[in-house]
């Protein structure tokens, strides 16, 4: 098969370009692990070089950007969100691991399906309701058999992974408002707006903790070059160009590559010691995402796509 043809054949299968974002984008907490720079100032890079990146996009395709303020406002809310989503998840990354840390961040299904039965009096489901004693399981076998005898990095690192997961379903709720504007902006506008405003507002914050926003070398330069690019712009559009054109449970089902990728790349590359209890356990909590993030296609929210 020619190359045009497996790139026609992948545009004909919305499910092909959902599994390559989410492939990208489990490379994400490998990107933020390898690089020498600190957890803020990679956050800023990523959505530099992200926002770079979908800006060209735009500008090829001359997209209108700006719609007014009043209509900008949720995907300024997103980016302050999202600053606090990776600004918590960096951290976990580089105090857990990158695949505790990503599996900890996709448990924001719990925290949208919470958010839409108190909040929009949505119909908790029976898959809802299983998956959340399935959760606490997995998550307990991961991490809570031995919870006194975890050093308080560890423990710290799991509490900046349960506040990614309610940071980052507070964005996704902020971009799914954005996305109901009556004349909104493309979804590749929208995305590169909020990623500009998320490195604006990481910027004074770095500073602040200390940390430097000199890139040390070239190949710390490669690498968040290619986390912007890949992850924060290629694998995000990737997704949202055909994530709504997938029945609901089959693009969640895919979209869990990403968790499950990254729990293996973090075994793979950084040797993670991972014993088959644990093993089990990001297997329950991985299936458990999955009951709890599957939706009637129009309330859908992707997994971590970070």
């Amino acid at each position: 098969m020619s190359w045009g043809a497996g790139v026609r054949r992948a545009a004909n299968h919305p499910e092909l370009q959902i599994v390559a974002g989410s492939v990208l984008i489990s490379f994400s907490a490998v990107f933020v692990k390898l690089v020498h720079v600190g957890p803020t100032a990679t956050g800023v890079y990523r959505n530099v070089f992200g926002a770079l990146t979908l800006f060209a996009l735009i500008a090829l395709r001359r997209d209108r950007v700006f719609n007014g303020m009043r209509r900008m406002r949720w995907a300024l809310l997103a980016g302050l969100f999202f600053a606090a989503d990776i600004f918590c998840w960096h951290r976990s990354i580089l105090h857990v691991g990158p695949g505790l840390a990503t599996i900890l961040g996709n448990f924001q299904v719990f925290v949208m399906a919470a958010v839409g039965i108190l909040v929009f009096h949505e119909r908790a489901t029976f898959r809802f309701l299983l998956a959340i004693p399935l959760a606490v399981t997995g998550l307990f076998l991961l991490v809570g058999l031995n919870w006194t005898g975890l050093d308080e990095s560890y423990r710290i690192g799991v509490g900046y992974g349960v506040l990614t997961a309610i940071s980052y379903a507070l964005y996704l709720l902020s971009l799914r408002a954005a996305r109901r504007e009556p004349e909104r902006v493309s979804a590749v506008a929208n995305l590169a707006v909020v990623s500009l405003f998320t490195a604006v507002l990481l910027v004074p914050v770095a500073v602040f903790t200390g940390e430097s926003l000199r890139i040390p070398d070239t190949r710390n330069a490669v690498v968040l070059v290619a986390y912007g690019v890949l992850c924060q712009a290629l694998g995000w559009i990737l997704i949202s160009r055909t994530f709504h054109l997938v029945d609901a449970s089959r693009a969640a089902l895919v979209l869990l590559l990403q968790p499950a990728l990254t729990f293996i790349w973090d075994i793979a590359f950084f040797g993670r010691p991972t014993t088959p209890v644990e093993a089990g356990g990001a297997a329950l909590a991985i299936v458990a995402i999955y009951l709890g993030g599957v939706r009637p296609a129009r309330a859908v929210a992707p997994e971590r796509t970070a």
